[in-house]
């Protein structure tokens, strides 16, 4: 690992769930908004080879990568150049942005492990790693490789369904036998936000992943509902957080990014 790449690097927290399709990316991204208002400086790691989507959440569409002494350099997703919100991605090494990603195990670790120790953070208060969904390789390389720093801990989502929570069981046990601290669970699409009352319906039902903090003896960070309005935000690559402060929203994800630091500054 080239030197100072991430010994910069205050905290790592990983992204983690074992269902696709549970928003994984969106609490990334809404949680890397939400670090960077509370004044910190953030750093993403997009390692979900097969499906990258947070370049286009966050709107920076595809840039050249370039190189530095210490190995490539992050693309920014700040307005005026304030290189608060750092992002390193795989959508950025493709030619095509159609291009499948048809690779087997050991390609994917080698690049998971370029990604970690040649991307040139300098200094971050906290790096992101959204991962892709599963307990296979790419897990197994973002841990090996992370552990030569130190890593704070995961973030679990999930939805409230039971097909949903009984997937994350089973990174819960993941965790616990790679000993990666479990930082709490949030649950994503927790009812549904009415855009013209605002009042909240629960369409996938409600309190799974309450209910599997307290089975799992884990802390429960909160509940994010589906909101039309976050889904347009990340459709156009607008800051949601900024532009919906009084939705009830912005208030959960808030909670849940308040509750993050202050476990990290603890």
């Amino acid at each position: 690992m080239r030197k100072g790449n991430l010994d910069q690097v205050k905290h790592v927290l990983l992204v983690l769930s074992g269902k696709g399709g549970v928003g994984k990316s969106t609490i990334t991204t809404e949680l890397a908004l939400a670090f960077r208002h509370a004044g910190k400086k953030v750093g993403i790691l997009d390692v979900d080879l097969c499906g990258p989507s947070i370049p286009r959440m966050l709107s920076v569409g595809k840039p050249e990568v370039h190189q530095c002494d210490s190995g490539w350099v992050p693309v920014y997703a700040d307005p005026q150049q304030q290189q608060q919100l750092a992002l390193m991605s795989i959508a950025f090494l493709l030619e095509d942005s159609d291009e499948a990603v048809i690779w087997r195990g050991p390609k994917k670790t080698a690049l998971i492990g370029q990604f970690v120790s040649d991307v040139a953070w300098g200094e971050l208060d906290i790096l992101l790693v959204d991962t892709p969904p599963g307990t296979s390789d790419e897990h197994l390389a973002v841990l090996e490789n992370l552990r030569k720093h130190r890593v704070d801990g995961a973030v679990l989502v999930t939805t409230p369904q039971a097909v949903s929570t009984g997937d994350v069981r089973r990174e819960i046990t993941f965790c616990k036998k790679t000993n990666l601290k479990i930082l709490g669970i949030v649950e994503n699409m927790s009812g549904f936000v009415c855009p013209h009352c605002s009042e909240c319906s629960n369409i996938f039902s409600k309190g799974g992943g309450e209910e599997l903090a307290k089975l799992t003896g884990s802390a429960f960070l909160g509940s994010v509902p589906l909101d039309p309005l976050l889904t347009e935000s990340l459709e156009e690559g607008r800051d949601f957080l900024q532009a919906f402060p009084e939705s009830s929203t912005f208030t959960a994800i808030s909670h849940i990014a308040n509750t993050l630091l202050n476990s990290l500054n603890a």
